[in-house]
């Protein structure tokens, strides 16, 4: 019944890659399905990995680079060169994630998207003529003011001194000289793929839903917001932005902002999927499913607000296939998302955060072992047809 099963997850944040996710699933498949084939698809959202993931699916290669980390620290970065050679990645995950904070340094309001800016300019240096970036599991909130400076952008206060980094320093921003911005920004294109429901300010801002999983008390959180609003406003008066909402146009709060600030350049804020899953031919694949397993950290009333297993499983449902979603924590609305047939969460008792964190891998081959158990058993049951004139049992005591 089962004879390819296709294993499409996202990865599991600060734990699981994309790619070991996919290898942890297919090994719990396999106990179960010796026989099956299984077709790993790892899925990218603009977050980690997406670099490698899209350069190994398009025969394309990673690029090293040293670049500033969120902290300010000079790290080890990548962007991606292709196949073709004429189109890089910029994963801003891969310089200014939350993962490179420590977590004694984990404060929205001071981190930076510099490093971002200096990954565009290398890809510039490349010569290619598309570079796209990858919003997802970013540490930092600064609206991408960070990527700018490094672009050549002047952010002043009112005194014509330059602002130092980070997004709360935007609260004393009066003006910005974009005159210095690199001249080959204008002749690429420039993509950024990003969650459309991120947006910059108000009640649903970046700083509001995303600033406390990135360490913001209550009260920075006031702060990064009013700061935010400040950049909105001088960045749409400055850089002559024609027509665009920074504000509250959609995906403009991707990665703490840096949609909003890579608009504010020309670049054009596009649905991730849109944008990424059509490097892996993932319809197609689906379509020859007998099942699909998806899996993501998380799967709560967020999930369907543009997250890995709920575009699976709505891409999964064109073709009528069914979807099993695994996920580390089950929260509110785990069993509502579109789509999702079946949801199973991988820890099998209560334990320490840093515990399931470092046993990911082997809590998530567990799970798929018994969640597939559970399908296979189901399968096997008798199904008891109605026989007209025989009553049935109203219930099992």
């Amino acid at each position: 019944m089962l004879n390819r099963v296709v294993v499409a997850p996202s990865g599991f944040k600060e734990s699981l890659s994309a790619e070991a996710a996919a290898d942890a699933i297919a090994a719990g498949v396999r106990r179960v399905l010796p026989g099956a084939e299984i077709d790993l698809i790892p899925l990218v959202d603009g977050g980690e990995g997406t670099a490698l993931a899209l350069a190994a699916a398009t025969g394309g290669r990673i690029v090293t680079t040293p670049a500033t980390g969120p902290v300010g620290e000079t790290i080890a970065a990548h962007f991606a060169l292709l196949g073709g050679g004429d189109t890089a990645v910029v994963e801003m995950a891969a310089v200014a994630g939350l993962s490179l904070v420590p977590q004694d340094l984990r404060d929205p309001g001071a981190t930076t998207t510099y490093g971002v800016g200096e990954l565009i300019r290398a890809a510039l240096d490349s010569g290619v003529r598309r570079i796209l970036v990858g919003c997802g599991d970013s540490g930092t909130s600064d609206g991408g003011a960070g990527a700018l400076q490094a672009l050549g952008a002047r952010l002043l206060d009112e005194d014509g001194r330059e602002l130092a980094r980070g997004g709360r320093e935007l609260t004393r921003l009066h003006r910005v000289d974009p005159r210095g911005l690199d001249p080959r920004l204008t002749e690429v294109e420039l993509l950024v793929a990003c969650n459309p429901y991120n947006v910059l300010c108000g009640e649903r801002g970046v700083a509001r839903v995303f600033g406390p999983q990135k360490g913001a008390t209550p009260a920075q959180v006031e702060e990064l917001s009013a700061a935010l609003e400040n950049w909105a406003f001088v960045l749409t008066r400055d850089a002559a932005v024609p027509g665009g909402d920074l504000r509250s146009g959609p995906g403009t709060g991707a990665s703490g902002g840096l949609g909003a600030g890579l608009a504010a350049l020309g670049a054009r804020l596009l649905p991730r999927f849109d944008v990424l899953l059509d490097h892996l031919d993932l319809d197609a694949r689906l379509a020859r499913a007998d099942l699909v397993v998806t899996a993501e950290g998380a799967l709560d009333h967020q999930t369907p607000r543009g997250k890995v297993p709920a575009e699976v499983a709505r891409r999964a449902k064109l073709h009528g296939r069914p979807v099993l979603a695994l996920a580390g924590t089950l929260g509110e609305g785990a069993g509502d998302v579109p789509g999702v047939d079946a949801c199973h969460g991988i820890l099998p008792a209560p334990m320490e955060l840093a515990e399931a964190l470092l046993r990911a891998s082997e809590l998530l081959t567990d799970a798929t072992e018994r969640a597939l158990r559970m399908i296979v058993l189901g399968a096997r049951l008798p199904v008891q047809a109605e026989v007209s004139g025989t009553q049935r049992p109203s219930s099992v005591r």
